[in-house]
């Protein structure tokens, strides 16, 4: 078995409204920035034991649907990588 690191990114899908990147995208206005979008994200760094990259993403994709995502208002990203620091 190796260690893995799974990145999972959730973030709203088109069309929910997503009151913290807009309170933020007014912010970064007011200070001077302009851009014509911000969307909010989460992220979920998850270092695993795992035959495969293939399992290891398996696994993080099943902890995205059952937990770290609602899929009613959400999307989600996984990547795998070997962890930096594997023994």
């Amino acid at each position: 078995m190796s260690t893995y690191t799974a990145t999972v990114t959730v973030r709203l899908k088109g069309g929910v409204l997503d009151p913290e990147a807009e309170t933020t995208k007014g912010a970064l206005q007011r200070l001077g920035f302009e851009l014509s979008a911000l969307r909010a994200a989460d992220q979920y760094e998850l270092d695993l034991e795992a035959d495969s990259a293939d399992e290891a993403t398996e696994r993080a994709e099943e902890m995205a649907e059952r937990l770290l995502a609602n899929p009613t208002i959400h999307d989600y990203e996984v990547s795998v990588a070997e962890a930096a620091n594997a023994k």
